[in-house]
Formats: C-alpha cells, structure tokens, sequence
C-alpha cells in the first residue's frame, strides 16, 4: 500500500482530530464524574462515556501504529525500488559495454529499454526511422540477439538469477512445467 504525502497529512490530521475529540470527552467524563461523586456506584450513562473515551483512545493509539507501519513500508519499499533501478541501469550499462555500442546506439538501445517505439525514438533523436532500424540490427547484432523482446531478455534474466528456458522451446511446440 502506498500512500501519497497528502493522505499523510490527511490522516495526520484526523487522528489529531480524534486526539481532541477524545481529550474533550476524556475532560467531560471526569468533569461528570466529580460532580456525582457522592454516589457510591456512577450512572450507566457516565460508564458508557467513560469506555467510549477508552475505546476511542485505543483506536488512535491502533491508528497511530497502523500509519507509522505503512510510512516504514513505504520508505523500505522506495529504498528497495531504487537499489533495483540502480542494479538495472548497472546492468545495462554492463551489456552496452560489452557489446561496445557506438554513442548514438547506446543512445537508442538506452531508449528501446525504456519501451520507446521506433517511431518515438526517431522523433525524440531527430533521425529517420529508417536511422533508427539501422541502428536497431546493429545492436542486434552486437548483442546477439535478433529481436527487441530477446535483447531486453539479456537484461532481465541477471534480474532472475537463471534462464527461464536455457535450449529454446520444447518440441513439439509445448511448455513443460
């Protein structure tokens, strides 16, 4: 679960709302409770308010644990995402190297693993796409690969730590589990 800056305040802001509405109820009970305190046993009333004040303490105290969980989630999973996106870029920084891409393939290979289409990549180099194709088989053969799908393979199988499938399809056209 993720939760927007905002909805932080938000939720900050309520629970504090809640605090005061309970310090109110909390003062009322007491307040109530010194006026009758001659009687040997309170009012049903006066007991019923007084949990109340308990019960709504213990739902801030809940909600307090419950928002500071989700932000220490939330910062783990946002130090997780960019140790991932720096692995990521590591590794293909790695594979342009090896594959000793000149700067304007490193520049579209960079833009086709970002998912930009050929046409995308023209327009935002300021080539033609057939530039952009040029460029494409040369990376594919550098890499040794033959497709942007088995060339984006090459990044992610690092990620995974084996080949999911090491000698191509099976025969016969089936997957075996």
């Amino acid at each position: 679960m993720t939760i927007k800056p905002s909805q932080t305040l938000i939720l900050a802001l309520l629970i504090i709302v809640q605090l005061v509405c309970a310090l109110f109820f909390a003062w009322d009970v007491s307040r109530d409770y010194f006026e009758i305190g001659n009687q040997s046993l309170p009012d049903f009333h006066l007991a019923m308010e007084a949990v109340s004040v308990l019960a709504l303490a213990l739902a801030i105290g809940i909600e307090v644990g419950v928002l500071r969980r989700v932000m220490r989630r939330q910062t783990y999973l946002q130090e997780v995402s960019s140790q991932a996106a720096k692995a990521m870029h590591e590794i293909v920084e790695e594979r342009f190297s090896e594959w000793k891409l000149t700067p304007s393939e490193h520049d579209v290979a960079m833009l086709v693993v970002k998912g930009f289409s050929i046409a995308e990549i023209a327009s935002i180099r300021g080539s033609a796409e057939g530039t952009i194709k040029a460029h494409l088989n040369a990376i594919y053969r550098k890499s040794g690969t033959s497709s942007r799908a088995e060339m984006l393979g090459l990044f992610i199988d690092p990620l995974m730590g084996a080949p999911l499938v090491k000698n191509g399809p099976q025969k016969g056209g089936q997957d075996s589990a």
